[in-house]
Order: structure tokens, then sequence, then C-alpha cells
């Protein structure tokens, strides 16, 4: 299988299925002499580990990473970083019977027909449960744009129809409820939404909301390799991502350009600055100093208990009930993915950004 590798200089490559023996990441080209313990990635990991709330799969898993190498007396060596979660509850019999039909909104037939063969044990690689290499691999990236002074807030901005009010916008709520959200109200609002769908064998999706500060301007390359696009690689690449949009997003195609375009002033300190930030902290595809504001959209979670059609092996027309152990929503334990994807994209292009002066060269090797 291609595409399991993301990043050129800071460049992570992830294994493992569901119901194998574990979920792994290497991680190569991590600057030597970061501090880095297991603890500080298993904060990451314990954002997004099952089992959590009622609203949650009931798989219990403590998902604790053990870091196999590229660390020695507490730092990174500069060498390849790899790392592991075993699997400790599998229940692959719950799985049995999905061998030879194919499930809705999920990649059973199309992984048939790309390679004629399948791991129907909740999905194998296409299982949700492959991102926790992601986030363990995103904790580093995140550790060390904090040594920079980058900041994330990530956040659900809406949970199915029940979106978030800005003016009760409150940071220190997000972990304080069930679904990452800022608002209280809000997730109140949210927890009979989704109650009440699980009462009907059904399943939510929602919009994740991530907002990095403090990252410098002029990183992003204007061509290919812009922020955005590469954002958008990185999110839409987590599985059940269906719609990116950064700033005002789908809007900007209702607005006039005397409203979009963010006009530039200088501050007190003679800083240049905007007063919006429509585009999202993007300009030709390059970070403009101000905060990177993107959105993601995730679809309801696909395996549900209600009646679906579907057609099997054999070439029959047959309905199915979906059994196991499920998330009636994502989007709460997405929150971290979205965060690490974000991490690992925006460190990978500071790196890059390092040849991208002489001056900035010769200041680097320079005695």
């Amino acid at each position: 299988m291609a595409g399991s590798i993301f990043g050129k200089i800071f460049r992570i490559s992830t294994w493992g299925e569901s119901h194998g023996k574990g979920i792994g990441v290497v991680i190569d080209g991590c600057p030597a002499g970061l501090p880095l313990k297991e603890e500080d990635i298993q904060v990451y990991l314990n954002r997004r580990k099952p089992g959590q709330s009622k609203y949650s799969t009931p798989r219990k898993e403590e998902d604790a990473v053990e870091i196999l190498s590229g660390v020695f007396e507490g730092k990174t060596t500069g060498t390849p970083i790899s790392m592991v979660v075993f699997n400790h509850t599998q229940r692959s019999s719950d799985y049995g019977e999905i061998a030879n039909y194919y499930r809705p909104g999920h990649a059973d037939f199309t992984f048939d027909a790309k390679y004629g063969f399948r791991d129907y044990r909740g999905g194998g690689r296409s299982s949700g449960r492959e991102t926790t290499a992601r986030v363990a691999a995103g904790a580093v990236a995140a550790i060390i744009l904090k040594e920079l002074g980058i900041t994330f807030t990530t956040y659900s901005k809406s949970i199915g129809p029940v979106e978030i009010d800005y003016n009760n916008f409150d940071k220190n709520e997000i972990n304080q409820n069930s679904f990452y959200m800022p608002d209280k109200v809000a997730a109140e609002q949210a927890g009979e939404y989704v109650s009440s769908m699980m009462k009907q064998l059904d399943s939510v999706g929602g919009v994740v909301e991530c907002v990095v500060s403090s990252m410098p301007k002029g990183i992003g390359e204007t061509v290919f390799d812009k922020v955005d696009a590469n954002l958008a690689k990185a999110i839409l690449s987590i599985g059940a991502v269906k719609g990116f949009e950064m700033g005002d997003g789908f809007l900007v195609a209702k607005e006039n350009g005397s409203y979009h375009n963010d006009a530039f002033y200088y501050d007190d300190n003679h800083q240049v600055k905007k007063e919006t930030n429509h585009a999202g902290g993007v300009l030709g595809g390059m970070t403009d100093g101000s905060d990177i504001v993107f959105r993601a959209a995730f679809k309801p979670t696909p395996s549900i208990a209600s009646n679906q059609h579907t057609i099997n092996k054999m070439g029959e027309n047959i309905e199915v009930s979906v059994r196991g152990r499920h998330d009636p929503i994502i989007v709460p334990r997405a929150v971290v993915v979205v965060e690490s994807m974000a991490a690992i994209t925006l460190l990978d292009l500071l790196l890059e950004n390092m040849t991208a002066t002489l001056d900035g060269i010769k200041g680097f090797y320079k005695n």
C-alpha cells in the first residue's frame, strides 16, 4: 500500500490496523535536543482515546504510547522516532458477518475493487483508529511548535444542527464538556440532539474549527505547496472529513471584494496588522502573521444499527444493521486529530522555509 507517508522534512509514516497488534508511526526529520517523554505524547492521545463518554464507542483502550527509538536520556537524538500503541480489546468476532457484504459509507467496496482483498475487522487501515498514530506524531510536532511560541485552539464548532455562539465563546470550556465545544449552552444542546439520534439508532456529523496563533509571516510556498493547499490535503486525508475551508470559506462566493479584502494598518509598534481576517491568515499561499483559521466538516459515523440497503459478494441486494462498538459521533475525538495534522503540516513548512533566503542560510551556518 502506497500513501502512508506524509511530509517532506518532518516526515511521518503510519502503520497498523484497527484489529491488528497495534498502531504505530515513524517520524523522520525531528530535530535533536527536543525534551520528549511518553507522558508528553500521552496528553494528546488521551484527548482522542475511546470510551470517555456515552457519546463515544464503548471500546476501552488505554492507548498507552511506547517510544521505541529516537530518544535518549529524555531528548530526541535526531534519528527516526518510532512509537507504538498496542491494541488490547479487539473484538474481531463482531465483524465476522461483514466479510461477505459491503457496509454503506465505508471503504469495504473500494478496498475490494482496488486490491481484491480487505481486512474487514473494523476496517483495517481505513479505520478511524489509524488516527492514533497521527496524534502521536502530531504531539511531537506541536511540542516543537510550542517552543517557537506557536499555539493551537481547536474545538467543535458545530454538532449536527447545533452551532456555537461566538458571543458565548469560552476557551476554558472546551475541555469541560464531552463535545469539546467552547460554548456551554451549545454543548448541552448538542448532548440532547446526539442522545435523540442514538435512540433512533442513527449517527451525527459536525464541524471542527482550528485557530493557529503566532505563526511567523511568509511561511509556505506560492504555487503547489501553499499553506492552505497543504493543510487541505492533510485535513482531507482524515478518513471522515468531507469538507475543508479557510477563513470565510465558502461564504466568499457571496461576498464582495470591498468586504472580503483585509485592510492593512500599522499598530502602535509599527507592526503590520490587518483590520479583519477574512482570508484566514493566508495570502498567496503564505502566512500573513494573523491567526490561521480553518474548518473541517466530518460526516456522520457510517456504522449505524438501523437497517440500510447494500449488496453482498453473492450478487444479492440485502438489508444490514451494522453491529459492534461504534461512535454515534466522531467529531469530539477528531478535534485533536485535526490539530495534530495541522501541527505536522505547519512544522514541515517551517523547516522548509529555512532555505528561503541566502541571508537565512548564512545566518544559520555563520560561525
